[in-house]
């Protein structure tokens, strides 16, 4: 069975782009080799800045050989006295036997002549030269580039193809270029030209001979440099930068690192200006002491072996320099007008297009904010509600500074920093004007789900506040996220608000935080172009519950079927659902309730919700409440006496949010449901007996299914 290779060589790709298009490419072809029936063993990526690689070791040669029964004409069509008609020898034809070994088989539609067709299975080489092409232009990318032929497209000029299996070339072309066993190794580091012996582990040997290393050589060689490199400064040690690594490991193919120097007149600056200048624009990591303390050096890592003579570090120098001097001097030039006076000019800001300007938009965000402190307060947390309006007041205004407009990465950031050196009022305590500074400079947080939320309470009505509204806006445009595409970051921000709410444990409800951040555009302009209220409700309540979703089962790690019974519940409060869902995996997970248990109360659950649905859609009569004297058999007076008392101690209960008790006292009905089914039939022929028996399946359901809707949960095998 031969290995297979498929590298796509090509101008320089964007380093941020480069995993998700590896990944896709991946997906793509084991797709293919999946559908084909190629069967393959271990498949691998291999990705630089100027090729995408996969490789599958042992896939199949050829297609097995499929032998089907395909049916043809009936048989008096097929016959006639005996004898085979034109139609029978024109299918024996098709079918590619003699028309003697056909066969009659019996179908729904009457008997009718078949035969055993053998599809021979086509050559992996063969199949793949077609289906290649195809899945090499459909990869996603947030820009393409198209060139000879308008059906393929790539994000850079395709250079060289390299498609083999073990040793021989697959005749595979894309975009005007033929594949061969020719790649090519480091663009300065090598002769240019690499031919590869054979696919697999050869491939792999080739470019490290031609200095071009896989991605994880490529990262322990950076860090390697990295250390090595701060060594020679004592007490000194690189700032650890997860993203900026993944950047440079993707701008590499045989990386080195070099140490540089600055003026320790820069430090003056504030650490988060002089850090972004090296690590967004420059791509240096930033060196500091044991302390933390920002040290005037930094690394840079280099696309070669190395720097003999200094020049590359030379160069470096000047450039930040240069750009160090041009951050100095906005941040000096900034402070000749304060936050407060620059309040005005948001009014020159556009938001969106749509929906005004910054101006307007801070004007809603104070609004929204001041009663979000109220609801905060009134849950019994403790919120200073001028802190947030006077943050929410001057949170933007940092967007008119030069700095910002230099480094846009620095927005919320700057006005923080400029908060705590400005004069903001002269009757504010120091305190309360760094607290105002703290919540501007987080109100951008949390900007992943790695991210850290704001520092305050104050920060995270704030950032709530601000999502919300955009959010609000965007959606009633009709401006909704769908598949890959989402301009605005809202699935992001929408993150960022549920994270928030559960750090600080926020009473908020979803849809009410949407409904009163909607209401903020009242009688705006942007109003006229909004949705309709049902459609805007319906859409972030869909969009809201997703987010909710992903943060319980991927960022908090709880099983999904977990998840979806308790969202099926209730997917407006966040923090009531993160209770709900922590005490449903205590109590399966316990040694006293085991999955078992739960799964004969979940397929009792399922079992009563389909009783219903079968009675709703044949237009049953379900009675209003329960009567007992019409009740027969003793499981079902036993069951429906039960359930009033436990159905009081549960709501008691979940008031109190002790959802594990609630569950526990849910649990102990399992031998009452058990027995209702054992012994009795709800679907008599008797109508008000029957009426009442829904009513108490009803009853059941209701009552207990507020805290999860037991229905939703996996009873076949364990979840994970």
């Amino acid at each position: 069975m031969p290995d297979f290779l498929l590298e796509i060589g090509c101008e320089e790709i964007p380093a941020r782009m480069i995993d998700a298009a590896s990944a896709g490419l991946r997906e793509r072809v084991s797709a293919v080799l999946s559908r084909e029936r190629l069967n393959a063993g271990e498949i691998t990526s291999f990705s630089t800045s100027r090729r995408l690689t996969m490789m599958a070791s042992g896939i199949s040669a050829a297609q097995p050989d499929i032998t089907e029964q395909v049916n043809g004409p009936s048989v008096n069509a097929a016959y006639k006295d005996g004898k085979p008609t034109q139609a029978a020898h024109g299918f024996a034809r098709k079918a590619g036997i003699d028309v003697s070994q056909l066969e009659v088989v019996k179908t729904p539609k009457g008997d009718c002549v078949s035969a055993k067709v053998t599809k021979k299975g086509g050559s992996a080489a063969e199949i793949l030269a077609q289906n290649l092409p195809k899945e090499i232009s459909s990869i996603y990318w947030p820009k393409n580039m198209y060139w000879r032929k308008p059906n393929e497209r790539f994000v850079r000029p395709v250079r060289w193809l390299v498609a083999m299996l073990d040793d021989e070339t697959i005749p595979l072309e894309f975009d005007g270029i033929c594949a061969g066993k020719l790649s090519r190794g480091h663009r300065i580091l090598s002769d240019g030209a690499v031919t590869i012996p054979r696919a697999g582990s050869a491939y792999v040997d080739a470019l490290r001979a031609a200095k071009v290393l896989g991605r994880e050589e490529r990262e322990i060689q950076i860090r390697k440099a990295l250390d090595a490199a701060t060594r020679t400064i004592p007490g000194a040690r690189w700032r650890e930068d997860k993203s900026l690594l993944e950047t440079v490991v993707n701008l590499t193919e045989f990386p080195s690192a070099i140490l540089g120097g600055f003026d320790p007149q820069f430090l003056a600056l504030p650490e988060e200006v002089l850090v972004t200048v090296m690590r967004d624009h420059q791509k240096y990591f930033a060196v500091e002491n044991g302390g933390g303390k920002l040290l005037p050096h930094f690394l840079a890592v280099l696309n070669t072996d190395g720097d003999p003579q200094g020049l590359i570090r030379h160069g470096n120098e000047r450039v930040l320099r240069a750009r160090f001097n041009d951050a100095r001097f906005f941040w000096q030039t900034d402070q000749k007008k304060s936050l407060l006076e620059r309040f005005e000019s948001l009014r020159h800001v556009t938001f969106q297009k749509d929906l005004g300007s910054y101006y307007e938009k801070t004007r809603r965000v104070q609004r929204l904010c001041s009663w979000l402190c109220e609801i905060v307060k009134q849950s019994g947390l403790a919120v200073r509600a001028g802190v947030v309006h006077k943050a929410a007041c001057l949170a933007k205004t940092d967007l008119t500074t030069e700095l910002v407009k230099e480094f846009t990465e620095l927005q919320g950031i700057v006005g923080g920093l400029y908060a705590r050196v400005q004069p903001l009022d002269p009757s504010l305590p120091e305190s309360t004007r760094f607290a105002i500074a703290d919540a501007i400079y987080d109100h951008y947080k949390p900007e992943s789900t790695e991210d850290e939320v704001p520092r305050s309470i104050e920060g995270a009505v704030l950032s709530v506040g601000d999502k919300a509204d955009t959010i609000a806006g965007m959606f009633a445009l009709g401006l909704v996220p769908s598949g890959s595409k989402d301009p605005f970051a809202l699935r992001r921000q929408a993150n960022a608000i549920v994270k928030v709410i559960d750090k600080y444990k926020l009473p908020f409800r979803l849809s009410d935080l949407m409904r009163d951040a909607r209401a903020g555009y009242q009688g705006s302009e942007a109003e006229k172009k909004f949705v309709d209220d049902e459609k805007f409700n319906e859409s972030v309540r869909i969009f809201f519950r997703e987010r909710l979703e992903f943060y319980l089962k991927d960022v908090c790690g709880y099983a999904y079927d977990g998840v979806k019974a308790v969202l099926a519940a209730d997917a407006e409060d966040v923090v009531d659902a993160l209770a709900r869902i922590e005490a449903l995996s205590n109590v399966r997970d316990s040694a006293e309730y085991t999955f078992v248990y739960f799964e004969a109360i979940s397929s009792a659950f399922r079992r009563m919700k389909n009783i219903l649905n079968q009675a709703a859609e044949k237009k049953l009569r379900i009675a209003e409440r329960i009567d007992s004297a019409i009740l027969q058999l003793g499981a079902e007076k036993e069951l429906a006496r039960v359930i009033e008392q436990t159905a009081k101690s549960v709501k008691r209960s979940r008031a109190a949010r002790d959802y594990d008790e609630a569950l526990r006292e849910i649990a102990e009905l399992r031998p009452l449901i058990d027995n209702f089914f054992d012994d009795v039939m709800v679907m008599v022929d008797d109508d008000n007996l029957r009426a009442n028996r829904l009513a108490l399946l009803r009853t059941v359901v209701k009552e207990f299914s507020t805290i999860a809707d037991f229905s939703e949960m996996v009873t076949e095998g364990r979840a994970a």
